[in-house]
């Protein structure tokens, strides 16, 4: 199984109570992926970060192998979403493994 982890900070420029919506959002649109992506195994998207972390969303899902992950990340769904996240968050980090 391949574990897909992406973290974002919020985008400079929004309010705290912009940031809290808009983190809402993303864990929709993430979360709903489920939906339309039959390669997402498992996906979890996590807004509630302890004050020790140093991003505001993570992002944790889990595919098969690193075909499932590529029709994923090309799946128009993922990219409708992604533009979405783009716009609201920066300083994505992106770290994939095999479990």
């Amino acid at each position: 199984m391949l574990r897909h982890i992406v973290a974002w900070n919020y985008k400079d420029g929004f309010t705290d109570a912009e940031n809290k919506e808009n983190a809402q959002k993303v864990k929709m649109e993430l979360e709903g992926l489920k939906n339309h992506i039959p390669e997402i195994m498992e996906i979890k998207v996590n807004i509630e970060m302890l004050p020790t972390s140093n991003r505001d969303i993570v992002l944790d899902s889990l595919f098969k192998d690193e075909a499932a992950l590529a029709a994923y990340q090309v799946h128009p769904e993922h990219q409708r979403a992604a533009a979405f996240v783009a716009s609201v968050t920066q300083n994505r980090v992106c770290v994939d493994y095999y479990e």
